[in-house]
């Protein structure tokens, strides 16, 4: 395996996370194959899941350009935007958050997060935001250019051929995860909601020559989209950083599981994500982790990997989705004490 010279990056993410066994999802859900999970939920506590590792890069960028503020977007409960609120108080700069919604009545779950860190917060009602959103983001820039500050602006979840790092150095962690576990080749799903994780794990993979097949399981949009906006982020991660290795990068998305939209969790995502974290101690959230493993059981019931004994999934983090949501969980019923 060649190692890449990687940019700088700020030491913000706990690495390397654990590769861990799933014994009991394997006998319920496996079909024969064993079933893994990447803990990317543990790469820290507030600064939590897969949006850790991008930052990581955009954050020394800030630093090494002068910037002293960061300007992001997502949803109400973007965990992109709450783990930038935090990485920008340990760096000592201002975060300025683009939400798509209506100022909530009762802050909780990331949005309440972002407030505590100190993150100047801007909501926008759906329909504007979806509208307006380059120009919005371009407009607060400008606010702070003439208070003679100087505003970096990062694309919906750090996705971009910088963020993409994150996930390209993290392949050489996965590199030797496998070899630790006996693992000679693996297919590894994870969800993708604006696409970064995706892309650099897929071209992470070609460059480590890491033994994965990597699928997306789409949260938002269709195939289509994500693989547009996979080799967008390659496209850009070759224009910004020319001389690196020529290698293929071939996207795969696992389409179909999206439901209602967006952010909207069906019963059976629900049932499953209090089935694994009864069965083997992992939370999954009703956004992202829990729709990317109810469609990888899915797949492993239709037999999409036959021929392959071990089936990684990558907890991408999410947690403090779990809570704003915590009355569709009303199937869970309490016990009294004796």
């Amino acid at each position: 395996m060649s190692r890449l010279a990687l940019p700088q990056r700020v030491a913000l993410a706990q690495r390397p996370t654990p590769l861990q066994y799933l014994p009991r999802a394997s006998e319920r859900w496996g079909c024969g194959h064993r079933l893994w999970v990447k803990r990317d939920d543990l790469t820290g506590c507030l600064l939590s899941g897969n949006k850790v590792r991008k930052l990581e890069f955009i954050v020394a960028h800030a630093l090494a350009e002068g910037y002293d503020t960061l300007i992001t977007c997502g949803g109400l409960q973007s965990n992109h935007c709450r783990a930038t609120a935090f990485a920008a108080a340990q760096a000592g700069l201002g975060a300025h958050l683009v939400l798509r919604g209506d100022v909530p009545t009762a802050p909780q779950g990331n949005y309440l997060l972002g407030q505590l860190a100190g993150a100047v917060i801007s909501c926008y009602p759906k329909s504007r935001y979806v509208a307006e959103l380059p120009g919005l983001l371009d407009g607060w820039r400008a606010h702070y250019a003439q208070q003679g500050r100087k505003a970096l602006v990062i694309p919906t979840g750090g996705s971009d051929g910088l963020g993409i790092w994150g996930y390209v150095a993290a392949c050489e962690e996965l590199h030797d995860d496998l070899r630790s576990a006996g693992i000679e080749a693996a297919q590894l799903v994870t969800a993708t909601g604006s696409g970064g994780t995706q892309a650099g794990l897929t071209l992470g993979a070609a460059l480590y020559g890491v033994p994965l097949t990597v699928w997306g399981v789409n949260v938002c949009d269709d195939e289509a989209y994500f693989l547009g906006k996979v080799a967008a982020d390659v496209a850009d991660w070759r224009s910004r950083f020319p001389g690196q290795p020529e290698v293929a990068v071939t996207a795969r998305v696992i389409d179909g599981y999206v439901g209602d939209g967006y952010g909207v969790a069906s019963s059976a995502v629900l049932q499953l994500i209090a089935e694994l974290a009864a069965l083997e101690g992992l939370l999954l959230d009703p956004v992202y982790t829990g729709k990317a493993f109810h469609g990888l059981v899915q797949e492993l019931q239709a037999g999409r990997f036959e021929g392959t004994r071990d089936v990684v999934f990558l907890h991408s983090g999410g947690v403090f989705g779990v809570f704003p949501q915590a009355d569709q969980f009303q199937f869970l019923h309490a016990v009294s004490g004796g």
